[in-house]
């Protein structure tokens, strides 16, 4: 089913149809261009915010902080960036498949990972495992990459001169916050804003932000093994009995057998992706049909993701995150390096928090001054680790550590 077949198909149900000055709306009011001076083109909300996340200290960052393989172990691999683009890109293609709003989920696939430190999930354990010991495991203190990424988009980023943080839409901020379903609990940070500008968390997100959460799981099942792959940490060999991988790589290989290995597994790797899309296009538009859902109104109390794989795929997706937990993520030469890493960015902190004055750069020496309470003093130190470079954090550690 390709995409001119079903396009247009769900427009109706796109983000701003049901109310588009709410969707829209911004927490911060702001100053009209035109009462500037500045000269005034056209551009619809969800595009600035799109450009405000590209545009973003944070994301530029993104450059070289680990995916799966630290950053500076070879030039080739997936970073935090790449991977963020390579979701986006197989977000808009889904979105305009669908007839969505391009423009909002591209955005909320962008600024997805904002809150990741360096050395990926290492350093998310890292950050967690050091705060919980300096300040008594206060829940609402302790680093989640996904409240950090809210953080950096409303509070962390400082590019504006009239309010902190990018100053998203609505309808952005809700899909970065609950783009993996519906928070019954959130944090103490979510829940000020729930109450300040309804982001609706207890439901499932928009179409959208739906849309986003599935590019992801595609985006890395596939370049996750692409990068294996090339790494020579996977073999074809090991992926011929998979279910759907087999297929798909048997196929491939019989197709263009005296192709380059880099050649056959780049084109199994397209076919893959072809074939998640595809399925996750035939599913969604059956789920929506299924739910009779006529208008964006009654998206939001539906109780179920309206965006997703159908079973069959779904079951197929899941062996080859089990394959790659197994036989990449813990694969030594990817493991060994992030241990190292985890254990330096845990260091690292405590090297902060023991002697700040003569650790830290000026400028968060006068910020941490004026914090009294430990967790807001932890808090802090946490976000500068968390906004380093892979590079960056192992100079740090390297210079304190002597």
């Amino acid at each position: 089913m390709g995409i001119l077949t079903i396009n247009k198909n769900l427009n109706h149900l796109a983000a701003r149809v049901a109310d588009p000055v709410a969707t829209a709306r911004r927490y911060a009011e702001e100053p009209n261009r035109h009462d500037l001076g500045l000269p005034s083109y056209p551009r619809e909300p969800y595009q600035r915010d799109r450009d405000r996340i590209i545009h973003s200290r944070a994301f530029r960052r993104l450059q070289h902080k680990t995916q799966v393989f630290v950053t500076t172990e070879g030039d080739h691999s997936r970073s935090r960036l790449t991977h963020s683009l390579e979701v986006a890109q197989i977000a808009r293609s889904l979105a305009r498949g669908l007839g969505l709003n391009e423009d909002l989920t591209e955005a909320i696939a962008l600024a997805h990972d904002l809150g990741h430190p360096p050395f990926g999930h290492a350093g998310e354990t890292a950050l967690n495992s050091v705060l919980a010991e300096v300040i008594a495991a206060q829940d609402y203190s302790l680093f989640d990459h996904n409240l950090q990424s809210f953080r950096v988009i409303t509070e962390l980023e400082k590019p504006y001169l009239d309010f902190d943080g990018l100053n998203l839409t609505r309808a952005s901020l809700a899909g970065i916050c609950t783009h993996n379903g519906p928070m019954n609990r959130p944090p103490r940070l979510l829940q000020n804003y729930d109450r300040e500008f309804a982001l609706d968390l207890g439901h499932w997100p928009s179409l959208e932000a739906q849309v986003a959460a599935m590019a992801d799981d595609i985006a890395y099942n596939n370049h996750d093994l692409d990068d294996g792959l090339r790494a020579g940490l996977l073999e074809f060999d090991q992926l011929l009995d998979l279910p759907l991988i087999g297929r798909v790589f048997r196929q491939t290989l019989a197709d263009f057998p005296a192709a380059e290995p880099n050649r056959q597994s780049a084109a199994a790797v397209r076919r893959l992706v072809h074939a998640m899309t595809s399925d996750l296009f035939a599913e969604t538009l059956r789920r929506v049909a299924a739910a009779g859902i006529a208008n964006p109104q009654e998206l939001r109390p539906y109780p179920h993701s309206l965006v997703g794989f159908s079973d069959s795929m779904a079951a197929d997706c899941a062996a080859i995150k089990g394959f790659l937990y197994k036989n990449l993520y813990h694969h030594p030469q990817v493991l060994e390096p992030l241990k190292r890493a985890q254990s330096n960015l845990r260091q690292l902190f405590l090297l902060y928090w023991q002697s700040p004055h003569t650790s830290l750069p000026e400028s968060r020496i006068r910020l941490l001054n004026g914090l009294s309470e430990p967790r807001h003093r932890a808090r802090l130190i946490a976000d500068y680790i968390a906004g380093m470079t892979d590079r960056f954090a192992e100079g740090e550690f390297a210079r304190l550590s002597g």
